[in-house]
């Protein structure tokens, strides 16, 4: 069961750096375990400034091969492995992964004391980490590209009062929550007879780099957070789209339209010193928009999905 889940802006920018932020990655705290979701120039510079381990990085999930969306892999992997790691890191990234990956993390002399799996996501699908899942669908940007949701698993609500009924030890909750039943001095106890409803999960999503897209509003349906790219407004609104991209409004649309709770802007195009038009155009369209800083930490509760 996940308890914590805490979010962290280990960089904001698009295209590439500037003084002001660093490119994308965006770090997901899971009770002790971390993801990424993809990894910037600067990536393990912002993680060393930030409360994020990245030795707790399990898994890292790259939206597209621009290098401003991963070029801190090799820098970050022979950092994990100068500081002693020995645990697999897992890739993932759209069709084309392993050859990109491959080659990139071959690059220099330098020795790994750890598994490095790689593997291509195609089409739109999930994959099961128990106690949650991460989403992938088609991004609609100028090469293959993917957007993300983290979705935490469904938990039953249980009741004190039927708990106490029923005389079950604390000690086997979780597991008649993970198994559905568990016997208690041969009576058989169902999670239904100590329960009262569903708490739905938290779904963080990512989008990448994109184009406002129709089926990715499905796809951010009821998130929890969206994150989503803002490469600029109105002004330069042909150029942004032209090149794959979306502006303030777009982001503010898909979030509207998809029923997300709050959304997240990231990715301002380096030509902007004040994103304040792009923040105030998504504003226009969505009020509850943040527009992340550098570094900006985010902790997701339970009671911001069922607010």
């Amino acid at each position: 069961m996940i308890s914590s889940i805490r979010v962290y802006f280990l960089g904001t920018g698009g295209s590439w750096p500037t003084p002001q932020r660093n490119t994308l990655s965006i770090g997901i705290r899971i009770n002790d375990e971390a993801i990424l979701f993809d990894c910037g120039e600067s990536t393990q510079t912002s993680l060393m400034k930030s409360s994020l381990s990245l030795m707790k990085i399990k898994r890292i999930f790259i939206t597209h091969f621009h290098g401003d969306h991963f070029l801190g892999l090799p820098g970050l992997i022979q950092t994990m492995s100068f500081y002693g790691r020995t645990d697999p890191l897992e890739i993932y990234g759209p069709v084309g992964a392993s050859t990109v990956l491959g080659n990139l993390l071959s690059i220099g002399y330098y020795s790994l004391n750890f598994e490095i799996r790689i593997e291509e996501l195609r089409g739109n699908s999930s994959l099961d980490f128990g106690d949650y899942s991460i989403a992938y669908a088609k991004a609609n940007h100028t090469i293959p590209a993917l957007s993300y949701s983290l979705i935490e698993r469904d938990y039953a609500k249980l009741e004190e009062a039927k708990i106490q009924e029923q005389k079950v030890p604390r000690n086997l909750l979780e597991k008649i929550r993970r198994e559905g039943a568990v016997k208690v001095n041969g009576k058989t106890i169902r999670l239904e007879d100590i329960s009262a409803g569903v708490r739905k999960g938290r779904k963080i999503s990512y989008s990448g780099d994109t184009r406002k897209d129709e089926s990715l509003t499905n796809f951010f349906r009821n998130s929890t957070i969206l994150i989503h790219e803002s490469t600029g407004e109105k002004s330069n609104e042909n150029k942004v789209i032209s090149y794959g991209h979306s502006t303030g409004k777009d982001a503010g649309i898909q979030a509207r339209d998809s029923n997300t709770k709050r959304l997240v802007l990231v990715h301002f195009s380096p030509r902007y010193i004040d994103i304040g038009p792009i923040v105030e155009e998504a504003r226009s369209i969505f009020p509850n928009v943040t527009a992340a800083d550098e570094l900006m930490e985010m902790e997701v509760s339970i009671n911001d999905q069922q607010a």
